[in-house]
């Protein structure tokens, strides 16, 4: 069933939108690097234990890494090849961090190693076990462990299951193309989702500029799911889980709380199509979709890369700019600048956003602010940008926590977007984030 709605969240911005150069074009295979470069910390919490050593030949899909705990997940081969070094290697944010060095075959096939299957059969807590061991977060760019996610909290229940394809952030069309070309995925996936939720109803959220998603889906929804598709308006930040819920269910998810707070588990599509296409294999993930594009960029459009593959091989592949000015690891708006073109594409890595010295037009330098307010009517959630900016600059960390709910800040980016005086806002507050999550940290360990 397909429905379309007015509902959407209060204030968020429109920035163009520049999906047109991929939005239409199908998901290619992309080629193995001669060298995987693979940082064991693709996720949030600990990261991956290395099991296997120097020298060590592995095969495609075989596990080079366990799980260290319950928030952490394993890391498989992407390649078949030889584990070349184990050391530290270059992360985002200009830091090194432990991980493998594996060279590929020359000739390395698409062939996979497989596990035990996971049926749907199973029980919640085997089908939450297979999805740690496949090691499937958050495809949206969160990286967040989704077995953690979809166990529900003691005295909590599941009324519905959300899965989110949005894609509101510019350029990016990754989860439109999975949308267009992984239906049977997602509703397996859906399947197995259900069973650790025990949700009552399932709802597919799309915006109104992925129409051939939505009528793509609601032509196939199995008559014995109770799923239906919903199209929204097109805004940002829509596609950030406590929007789309207002958005959706028109509850508002509280300060500090989750979406299970108000009975609900929202799920990005491309996660939901990953968990339906290795469960039932028993297969660790080795690659994903990333829409690779902007005007820096030759060959547009949206690939299915391996996790692991360099950036440098991928721009070379892709027939980048030579003066090159920005690359973002994710889109414009919440992704990260990249560092150093040896950086890997990584779980969370959902596209590559190239920009060429003449594409780049803006100004450095950074004006007081002149209290128009313009970003106050646009946060998502109702901070007051304005202010806390001000006491970031004072370094008034603790205030902008506890007075200014600073911790409810996403960092969409929609403040910095529509500052007229180029205040960083939103690198400002993270920044001031982990600084107040340090402090915690610090005196829980007093």
């Amino acid at each position: 069933m397909l429905k379309f709605s007015s509902n959407t969240f209060k204030h968020g911005v429109h920035p163009p939108e520049h999906k047109e150069d991929t939005n239409k074009l199908p998901v290619r295979q992309f080629p193995f690097p001669p060298l995987i470069v693979l940082p064991m910390q693709q996720h949030i919490g600990k990261p991956a234990q290395v099991i296997v050593r120097e020298g060590q030949e592995v095969a495609r899909g075989q596990l080079l890494a366990k799980a260290d705990g319950y928030l952490s997940v394993p890391m498989h081969a992407p390649v078949s090849g030889i584990v070349r070094k184990i050391a530290n290697v270059p992360v985002i944010g200009g830091q090194k961090a432990s991980g493998i060095y594996l060279e590929t075959f020359p000739f390395s096939g698409q062939e996979v190693v497989e596990g035990a299957p996971v049926p749907l059969s199973a029980s919640p807590e085997a089908i939450l076990q297979g999805i740690q061991d496949a090691g499937i977060v958050g495809l949206g760019g969160a990286a967040f462990p989704t077995h953690v996610k979809l166990k529900i909290p003691e005295g909590k229940f599941c009324e519905h299951l959300i899965i989110n394809g949005i894609e509101c952030e510019p350029y990016l069309t990754t989860d439109h193309r999975v949308m267009l070309e992984q239906a049977d995925d997602i509703f397996t996936g859906i399947r197995y989702l259900l069973r650790v939720t025990d949700a009552k109803q399932v709802i597919i959220g799309i915006e109104a500029n992925k129409k051939d998603a939505a009528d793509h889906l609601a032509d196939r929804i199995p008559d014995d799911l109770p799923v239906k598709v919903k199209v929204v308006p097109v805004k940002y930040p829509q596609g950030a889980e406590k929007m789309l819920i207002t958005a959706l269910l028109g509850k508002e998810v509280p300060s500090g709380g989750f979406p299970i707070d108000v009975h609900a588990v929202a799920v990005n599509v491309a996660t939901t199509a990953e968990i339906g296409r290795l469960l039932p294999h028993g297969r660790g993930i080795q690659e994903r979709v990333v829409t690779i594009t902007g005007p820096g960029i030759k060959k547009k459009g949206n690939y299915l890369i391996p996790i692991g593959t360099p950036l440098r091989f991928v721009l070379e592949h892709v027939g980048a700019a030579e003066n090159l000015s920005e690359v973002y690891m994710g889109g414009p708006m919440m992704g990260v600048s990249a560092s150093d073109l040896d950086l890997s594409i990584v779980k969370g890595t959902s596209g590559i956003v190239v920009f060429g010295d003449e594409n780049v037009k803006r100004s450095d330098k950074i004006y007081p602010c002149i209290k128009c307010g313009a970003c106050v009517d646009a946060c998502p959630i109702s901070l007051n940008p304005s202010r806390l900016g001000i006491l970031a600059k004072s370094e008034a960390y603790d205030t902008m926590a506890e007075e200014y709910h600073l911790m409810d800040c996403f960092e969409c980016g929609s403040c910095s977007y529509v500052c007229p005086s180029n205040i960083p806002l939103v690198q400002y507050f993270r920044v001031a984030k982990g600084i107040v999550r340090k402090r915690k940290s610090a005196v829980a360990h007093v």
